[in-house]
């Protein structure tokens, strides 16, 4: 009666047949494979009937369904043309599988394999998705390039980015994210990247890894799938590791190591910071509209992928020159008051650091900083939290703390708010202008919220 998957390549002649997927009722492509993903506080399973109903060509699902309960929900389906209906039974468009997540991974995994489309993967703690979409600013000036659209870099995004890359894209940079042990590896059985770079690895998400030589661990993972890498010179934890653990390595190529940074050909010098970084690069001045030296790194990994897939110098100038960074990370956001470092999409530990460093170095008469909790980070949170107080108390920062952590360390030299409510409601009454302003926090915090008062 439903269709039981015997194996993944029939569920792809299905997909070649109609190439989009959808997971959400909510936005359903039409013609599309709909997935019944389930997480912790929804089921898609519940929804199979609707996703029918609203255009879905196929369902997969773990769900096995009773005939009396079909029968009941066929009369749901009076968006369907009755001709469907008639030649395609209901049943017949109910895949029916163990687990539609696995089902899902497996299907990008056997596209991924269909595809001739080089495919450079990319992860770290820190500077991942602005370096993923440097790297495709560059090699779309050539290529047509697809990329990981937003934050879709985990167990789900990843099959997802590599399910919606046609045959005829010529390159796909794929972003691959983890918050516990063994994910990049599992990751890099779907996407198998021919080319790997890490940003950085320190300390993020600690909750779900428990310790940093799980995480090195679990990122160093692209290093031992890709043949080709990319690797920061400047980066010490990255140089020791391929040094002490793939030299030689029988699965890189021996052209196939390529690094950036310092003492390398691919390298800059920052020329001033106003506050976006202005660098020259391969002897052209640049002015970037990325705020930061911790950027340099995520323009030079750009720089040296961009040259060794022949992009030309003059496009990869062009290509640095034009990108600006959205969806709250390291945005320069000028409001009719105060100019504001808007970097609050995620925060860490060393993503804090990174950003504080830099900020000090601004030159600005007038200086606040808004910082929110840096969350996941389990029994070393309230320590990470402590050193960043210290950090704001060693170098004079006039500081705003928001969150329960950083409240828990209250003390007389700054204002600490339990939420961005508290925040605001003192800020109507404290107004700031011509100031300089750095937000960064965890995206649980809410800190969007704040730049509505500033």
């Amino acid at each position: 009666m439903f269709q039981e998957l015997n194996n993944i390549g029939e569920l792809y002649k299905l997909f070649v047949q109609f190439p989009f997927v959808s997971t959400d009722t909510r936005n359903i492509i039409p013609n599309s494979l709909f997935f019944c993903l389930k997480g912790e506080k929804f089921d898609g399973n519940q929804f199979v009937v609707e996703a029918l109903e609203k255009g879905a060509r196929y369902v997969v699902t773990e769900r096995r369904f009773e005939m009396e309960d079909l029968r009941f929900e066929m009369k749901d389906l009076r968006k369907l043309e009755p001709s469907d209906i008639a030649k395609s039974h209901i049943a017949y468009r109910i895949i029916v599988v163990d687990d539609v997540l696995e089902t899902l991974q497996q299907l990008a995994a056997y596209h991924r394999r269909q595809l001739k489309t080089p495919v450079i993967g990319i992860t770290g703690s820190n500077g991942k998705t602005t370096t993923k979409e440097l790297i495709a600013a560059v090699l779309s000036k050539k290529y047509k390039t697809t990329f990981t659209q937003g934050n879709l870099n985990n167990h789900i995004g990843v099959p997802l980015t590599l399910l919606s890359t046609k045959k005829d894209d010529e390159i796909a940079v794929i972003e691959l994210g983890a918050n516990h042990t063994g994910e990049i590896e599992e990751l890099c059985k779907i996407a198998q990247p021919d080319y790997g770079i890490i940003t950085n690895i320190g300390k993020a998400h600690l909750e779900g890894f428990g310790t940093i030589e799980n995480i090195i661990e679990t990122k160093t993972a692209l290093y031992r799938a890709a043949p080709i890498l990319f690797v920061n010179a400047e980066d010490e934890l990255l140089t020791h590791f391929i040094s002490r653990r793939f030299q030689p390595a029988e699965h890189i190529r021996r052209d196939g190591l390529f690094y950036y940074g310092k003492n390398t050909e691919y390298n800059a010098e920052i020329v001033e910071m106003n506050p976006c970084l202005v660098i020259n690069l391969f002897g052209n001045k640049i002015q970037t509209q990325l705020p930061g030296n911790y950027n340099l790194p995520n323009i030079l990994g750009a720089t040296a992928i961009g040259d060794y897939f022949g992009i030309s110098t003059q496009d990869i100038c062009d290509a640095i020159a034009e990108y600006k960074p959205q969806n709250q990370r390291s945005q320069i956001i000028k409001t009719t008051n105060n100019t504001i470092i808007a970097d609050y999409y995620n925060a860490n530990p060393t993503s804090m650091q990174a950003a504080l460093n830099n900020f000090i170095q601004i030159e600005t008469p007038k200086r606040l900083a808004i910082l929110g909790d840096m969350l996941e980070l389990g029994e070393n949170s309230k320590i990470e939290h402590k050193n960043v107080v210290n950090f704001c108390k060693n170098n004079s920062i006039e500081t705003l703390f928001i969150g329960s952590v950083f409240h828990s360390l209250k003390e007389e030299h700054f204002h600490f708010f339990m939420n961005v409510e508290e925040c605001n409601y003192y800020l109507k009454s404290h107004s700031i202008k011509d100031s300089f302003i750095l937000i960064k926090g965890s995206r649980g915090i809410h800190l969007e919220e704040i730049i509505l008062s500033l």
